[in-house]
């Protein structure tokens, strides 16, 4: 079973040129820059309809949407984690060094790290 927003998009454009023309339709291809589906049909005619049913309707994120979207939210946390872990890391060290007793010094040190 696929995940829905792993899923390309169905674009509405498609729908809509597949409706008005059928199978007089030889091909379709996407305009990105402004959000239209264009068919070529078989009498060299040409047809485009658009994207999106409201302009104001958000549409369900994909994996490449979240990631460009999102990418400065998931830097921060992978800074502030990995910040966390070194910190982690050196608290252990600071305790293996300070305290005088060798078995925690051993015991902080043998501890598998995964």
């Amino acid at each position: 079973m696929k995940l829905p927003t792993l899923q390309r998009r169905q674009l509405v454009g498609h729908d809509i040129l597949l409706a008005r023309h059928g199978d007089h339709i030889t091909t379709m291809r996407v305009d990105r820059q402004a959000d239209r589906v264009i068919a070529f049909l078989d009498d060299g005619s040409t047809d485009s309809a658009p994207n999106r049913i409201s302009p104001g309707l958000r549409m369900p994120g994909t994996a490449r949407s979240l990631l460009r979207d999102d990418w400065k939210l998931f830097a921060v946390v992978a800074a502030c984690t990995s910040g966390f872990a070194c910190v982690m890391f050196a608290a252990a060290v600071a305790l293996a060094g300070i305290s005088g007793d060798p078995a925690l010094a051993e015991l902080l040190s043998n501890y598998p790290g995964s």
